[in-house]
């Protein structure tokens, strides 16, 4: 990645984390109704408690001789310090008419199709996004179940079963025998969440470089660039079939391309001036998350924010975690070592 490229992501990267910070404080400044609703909006799972002791060491608190501010005129207060993980998830995982509409699963058939490990450098001064293929086989572990119960540990299986299997709990598990990595944070998305929050900016801009004929999305567009909505943009993130090998990795570079828009998107919107759209994202952003109880309030999630606007101009990197067909399946990935393992070393 060139230099500016990578400035310009990141340039996005703080734009959007203002955007949503001002969201929330717009939010807890505003009307008793309107804060009880978008917090009460946010669902959460207690994965500490669930998991246990039995889990990488969390990485050591570390404060810096002087705190990272977004501006010179940022509040003095110190911003949340010490290397932070984050597991994002994009998944159809809640029931309901919007998301069976969009393609969703219902209660019993839930898949995540987007999975990113965020990581933030104990000073703020660099943020790596580490995008897994859900295609990739792993050993799934033995999860607990809310009934109880636990799941038999797998080999071979699917990444994306372990959302299926056991939800977020077991995927945040799965995750961490694959990587050695504590995450520290969970946040998932769903289907109609992500298309109302792409409505709510008004729509993004992308640029393909070939024609999109997917039944199996239901995408179809000519190259070119287009201004896609919600129903589009969600279709744009799930679409593999005729891009690239038709392999996860060709959909990534999609999903990438599509974070990408929506950053500049969010950066660019002048939703300050517009307090029933900013609402309306507020709405849109907070309905759509299922998140650990350590970020289920509107306060936890400004803090998050504030930290992600911390970082610079020069310290984002997009990566894919290497991988290599696997050899009991040609349309399946593994890990490709020596390189995954050094690049999560890089992370803990």
């Amino acid at each position: 990645m060139t230099g500016d490229k990578r400035r310009g992501r990141s340039r996005r990267l703080k734009a959007a984390a203002a955007v949503v910070g001002c969201i929330l404080v717009l939010a807890a400044a505003g009307a008793g109704w309107a804060y009880w609703h978008l917090n009460q909006n946010i669902r959460s799972v207690d994965i500490d408690s669930a998991l246990g002791d039995d889990r990488p060491a969390r990485a050591p608190v570390t404060v810096p001789t002087t705190a990272p501010s977004a501006s010179p005129s940022a509040s003095a207060s110190p911003l949340p310090t010490g290397v932070l993980n984050i597991l994002v998830l994009g998944s159809d995982s809640r029931s309901g008419s919007e998301n069976s509409a969009l393609g969703g699963g219902d209660s019993t058939g839930a898949r995540s199709d987007t999975a990113m490990v965020v990581h933030l450098d104990a000073d703020r001064t660099k943020a790596t996004v580490v995008s897994i293929p859900r295609d990739t086989l792993v050993t799934r572990p033995s999860c607990p179940t809310p009934s109880g119960g636990t799941t038999p540990t797998t080999y071979r299986a699917m990444f994306n079963s372990a959302y299926a299997v056991g939800g977020p709990v077991c995927a945040v598990k799965t995750v961490e025998q694959l990587t050695g990595v504590r995450m520290d944070h969970y946040i998932e998305i769903d289907f109609a969440g992500f298309a109302g929050l792409v409505d709510a900016l008004g729509g993004v801009t992308v640029t393909t470089t070939q024609d999109i004929d997917d039944d199996s999305s239901h995408l179809h567009l000519d190259a070119g660039t287009h201004r896609l909505d919600g129903t589009q943009a969600l279709a744009f993130a799930r679409t593999r079939h005729g891009i690239g090998d038709g392999s996860d990795l060709g959909r990534i570079k999609l999903q990438q391309q599509l974070v990408e828009a929506l950053l500049k998107e969010a950066g660019t919107t002048d939703l300050l001036t517009d307090p029933a759209g900013l609402y309306k994202m507020a709405d849109a952003v907070t309905g759509s998350l299922t998140t650990d109880t350590g970020l289920d309030s509107l306060g936890e999630l400004r803090g998050l924010a504030q930290s992600l606007g911390a970082v610079p101009a020069t310290g984002l990197t997009t990566v894919t975690m290497p991988v290599v067909a696997a050899p009991s399946d040609p349309n399946r990935v593994v890990a490709q070592e020596p390189a995954a393992s050094r690049l999560w070393e890089s992370l803990r």
